[in-house]
């Protein structure tokens, strides 16, 4: 018998990195023949997979491929034609958003951009936005039951007097997680808008019977496990709590666990039965009563970096005077942050690790230059340590540690001060919440000179050039780590370019990384998690990161910006003048020739445009170069509309938005903000400001982690929404009408016109209407059993007509096919079971426990007709959680036209090329006749194909098995 062995990844990919290493940095290439230092993300074995790899999260309810979000906008499709959905969209008008949930059916947003949903009113917040869910109860299909159990968990109001509402759901005393309500209402009364994807009539499962995760600390033992970590012990930080999660196979009991005490902090939902991780985010972002006569806490510091032409000459502060500090402190240990040096990265403060002061309250500490002998910038640049000395670093640790703790006291003022107003309330980081909202206890735990003494008193290839901050909800202190740069026993500039220098000194690195705390306390689920973690959503929160520091810099006058492009450079400091974190300035206008704005060879030379997301970096989709687009499109905004004006918009757009936004999601946002703060008044100026760089009206995306966006360039047209759409949807090589086919608008706009969608009637006849003429791209036709087809129209006035030819695929449950047998459906109650091979959906898929040496995991599908088989595909990727290791290698594919005589049609061998692709597989004659049944055999994964070795690295490909999705393809048998 098997042993149960659970889910356990070592592939964590740290998704908010401000700079990983000079391979994995935009716009810096390692010398030929030289490798260049290792990535911090994976070692060893797993390296390759790591690399390979897209990120470390895991969301089972979220599509993640292009074929999978088009299935899903057919499903949003079929909800949006619902006659009260239709009816409240129509009411929205032309610039409303209405996008409901493919998993709950539900609404994700409802909104308008150009307006409110209710007029001004007298009645509490709290009320407005429950009546107008009771008003609309068809479209929210929540019953008077389910609005019973919404508990509201959070109400705070911004510097603008807009309140921000969430109810979280509840059944059998557990609260649901991700789903829920969330709704904004302005100071006058009106609301703004309803999010959330609640879910109808939930109800807990049957208390388990055994569960494997009966206490929460064997729950904080397994999401240590899925980590990696060495102990599975429960260290400080560490939470679980018990709660539902809305699955694809329904709704589970699970737990929720916070692993701060981990090497990489991280957010896990476990289910409660099985183990398995149904959801995962990694928390860190990376790139950072006294006495009556005590003496002011006073400090020497740079206010940029050191040697910077401005704020960079050391001067002398008080730190008690702003109250970052008791007077008569004796350790860096205020109400906003604890700072103190990790060296040992350990996650905790020892003796050795403190700053105290030197002499009467003074914790002014000289700098130290160091001249390593084999990096020359450090003549002309300051320079802190020797790479090639143990401890060098240690003249500088408490110098570097208390310039920390003024860039990151001086930062959350600046952040809670208005316009910006990251407040008590709206879930900053304070020990004490003095206004007594918000939660409090949760000061910046800040550890400059992380790692520093981890390989023999150098750091390890885990703790260089880098830096990031992990953000718990609120309540639960944020670890910002700072590291050193300039990799020990590495050459200058070759293998790594950066100088040996202390991130924690350079105030740009800093102030990003306490950034990603802002942008993950301000844009959450109903759980108060960050929402953040799609590929759009992370790329602007490494955006919004340089955008905010650079904006407080350039304010102060440290960081030059005038007319000339090409000024504002992140991490000048640590790359002596060049881009080497970001590929080039924030300051590159669209269009501009211009040295200082090389752009990048697949991306074209000037500011970067929407369409060039996945194009900037060479290692496709990458949030840190891809986030260049919108931190390029708030500067432009900044330059537009000024400084005071910015923050405002900025920061009250992402307090709008709605979880997991896609980039024309916060577009709409910062046009509400405008709305709810100006009456629009800006309106005109933001959107060719957003067109100018691609997110004109009709650009379009699938979801927020489509990474093949289409831009367009053009505002709101003017008139009235008076074209049209018809034509007839038939099967492609019969040329018969598809009845219950869907055509829709997939993504238009973010959610414009959400549901410009149509069913095909009994002769394959459908019609939209009422929409503006344009270029419409991601349109998709596509049905229960059938392939959906994607195409980009371009529509006149009045009526347009596009037929439709559509790809049968027979081996889809909506189109009658079905599992007849399988030896392996542990996967089934959470939606990955073998049924979900042939659901239509790439993102959730098959997924079993790894065959041992000469047995195998098999399912039979019986198709709704014997069929002519003329192709068939298999996506063999890892699903459910498991990463791209446990996708199916060696494999045997077999017909049937009873059920009992096989005949094996194709074997062979799926490649990592093949991963996430519906790869064809190849049939033999003799096999593809009258077939009505098929059995798919998975017979060993592709650990192998990324050298991964199961005895000394466990990865998900050592224990399971999986298939995304299977396709058959043919003409119904004479």
């Amino acid at each position: 018998m098997r042993p149960a062995v659970r889910h356990r990844s070592t592939i964590l990919v740290a998704t908010g990195a401000l700079a990983v290493s000079t391979v994995l940095v935009p716009g810096v290439a390692a010398a030929a023949g030289s490798p260049g230092p290792a990535s911090p993300l994976s070692s060893g074995a797993s390296t390759a997979l790591g690399k390979a790899a897209s990120d470390g999260d895991v969301d089972v309810r979220v599509p993640s491929t292009r074929v999978q979000r088009n299935v899903a906008t057919q499903r949003e499709a079929k909800a949006a034609a619902r006659t009260d959905v239709k009816k409240l969209r129509s009411s929205l008008g032309g610039q409303g958003v209405l996008d409901v949930d493919a998993l709950t059916g539900t609404p994700r947003q409802v909104t308008k951009v150009d307006g409110f949903l209710t007029g001004p009113s007298r009645t509490a917040a709290k009320d407005v936005a429950l009546g107008y869910v009771r008003t609309n109860s068809g479209v929210f299909r929540l019953s008077a039951a389910d609005l019973e159990h919404l508990t509201l968990t959070r109400d705070y109001v911004d510097v603008a007097g807009t309140h921000h509402l969430t109810w979280q759901q509840t059944a059998g005393g557990l609260s649901l997680f991700g789903n829920g309500l969330k709704a904004n209402v302005a100071k006058d009364g009106r609301l703004i808008s309803v999010l959330g994807s609640p879910v109808p009539g939930l109800s807990a499962p049957a208390t388990l019977s055994g569960p494997d995760l009966a206490s929460a600390r064997s729950a904080i033992g397994s999401a240590r496990k899925d980590l990696g970590e060495r102990s599975l012990t429960p260290a400080k930080g560490d939470e679980a709590t018990p709660v539902l999660f809305q699955s694809p196979g329904g709704t589970r009991r699970a737990w929720q666990v916070v692993t701060m005490g981990a090497d990489r902090p991280s957010l896990h939902v476990l289910d409660a039965e099985t183990g398995r991780t149904l959801y995962r985010i990694s928390l860190s972002s990376d790139a950072n009563a006294p006495a009556a006569k005590a003496k002011p806490a006073t400090a020497l510091v740079f206010e940029n970096y050191p040697g910077a032409p401005k704020g960079g000459t050391a001067k002398k502060v008080d730190l008690s005077a702003p109250g970052w500090l008791a007077a008569g402190s004796v350790s860096l240990f205020g109400n906003n942050a604890h700072t103190y040096t990790d060296v040992n990265d350990d996650n905790a403060a020892g003796a050795a690790e403190e700053v105290t002061t030197q002499g009467a309250n003074s914790f002014q500490f000289p700098l130290v230059r160091a001249f390593p002998a084999d990096e020359p910038p450090c003549t002309s640049w300051i320079c802190t340590w020797d790479p090639g000395t143990a401890r060098s670093w240690a003249a500088n640790r408490q110098r570097t540690a208390t310039n920390n703790f003024f860039l990151v006291n001086k930062y959350h003022d600046h952040l809670a001060a208005k316009p910006i107003g990251f407040t008590e309330a709206a879930g900053n980081f304070q020990l004490v919440n003095k206004s007594g909202q918000g939660q409090g206890g949760d000061p910046v735990l800040d550890e400059p000179l992380d790692g520093a003494s981890t390989a023999a008193g150098l750091p390890d290839a885990d703790h260089i050039d880098n830096a990031n901050m992990s953000t718990p909800p609120d309540g639960q202190s944020p670890r910002m780590q700072m590291y050193l740069f300039h990799e020990p026993g590495t050459s200058y500039p070759d293998e790594d370019p950066f100088i040996a220098v202390s991130g924690a000194d350079e105030a740009d690195i800093v102030f990003h990384e306490y950034t990603h705390g802002l942008s993950n306390r301000l844009v959450t689920d109903t759980s108060g998690a960050g929402a953040l973690n799609s590929a759009q959503s992370g790329a602007m929160g490494e955006a919004w990161s340089d955008w905010y520091a650079f904006d407080l810099l350039n304010n102060e006058g440290l960081a030059k910006d005038t007319a000339k492009p090409g000024e504002v450079r992140v991490g000048d400091y640590v790359g002596t003048g060049n881009d080497l974190i970001r590929t080039q300035p924030l300051d590159c206008p669209v269009g501009v020739v211009d040295a200082a704005c090389p752009g990048r060879p697949n991306a074209g030379a000037g500011g970067y445009t929407y369409g060039d997301m996945g194009h900037i970096s060479s290692r496709g989709a990458e949030v840190h170069a891809d986030g260049e687009i919108w931190g390029e499109t708030l500067w432009d905004i900044r330059t537009a509309l000024g400084s005071k004006l910015t923050e405002s918009l900025v920061t009250r757009g992402m307090e709008l938005s709605p979880p997991e936004p896609s980039m024309l999601d916060m577009r709409n946002s910062i046009l509400q903000a405008d709305l709810v703060l100006h009456n629009g008044s800006h309106a005109k100026k933001l959107w060719k400001l957003f067109a100018t760089r691609g997110m004109g009206y009709f650009a379009g995306t699938t979801s927020a982690n489509d990474t093949a966006p289409v831009e367009d360039f053009q505002v709101p047209p003017t008139g009235t929404p008076n074209a049209s759409l018809n034509g007839v949807v038939t099967s492609a090589g019969q040329g018969t009408p598809v009845q219950g086919a869907t055509v829709v608008f997939g993504g238009h706009a973010s959610g414009f016109a959400g549901d410009l969608a149509a069913t095909t009637d009994a002769t394959g006849h459908y019609t939209i209407t009422g929409f503006f003429p344009g270029r419409y791209p991601d349109v998709i036709a596509g049905g229960p059993g059938y392939l959906p087809q994607v195409k980009t129209l371009s529509l006149h006035q009045g009526p347009n007509t596009q037929n439709w030819a559509v790809v049968r695929n027979w081996a889809q449950s909506s189109g009658g096919a079905s599992i007849t047998e399988t030896n392996d459906d542990t996967g089934a109650p959470f939606g990955c079971g073998a049924a979900a091979l042939i659901d239509g959906s790439q993102g959730v898929g098959w997924s079993a426990f790894l065959p041992e040496a000469g047995q195998d995991v098999h399912a039979v599908v019986q198709l709704p007709a014997s069929v002519n088989v003329s192709s068939v595909q298999v996506d063999p990727s890892g699903t459910c959680g498991d990463d791209i290791s446990a996708s199916t290698g060696d494999y045997r594919f077999e017909t049937s036209t009873d059920g009992t005589t096989w005949t094996v049609a194709a074997t062979g061998h799926f490649t990592p090329a093949q991963i996430h692709t519906l790869a064809t597989v190849p049939l033999t004659a003799g096999s593809t006749s009258g077939v009505r049944y098929v059995r798919l055999v998975l017979l060993g994964t592709q650990t192998g194909d990324f050298g991964v070795n199961c005895t000394t690295v466990v990865t998900s490909g050592c224990v399971f098995i999986d298939a995304s999705e299977l396709v058959v393809q043919g003409v119904p048998a004479a």
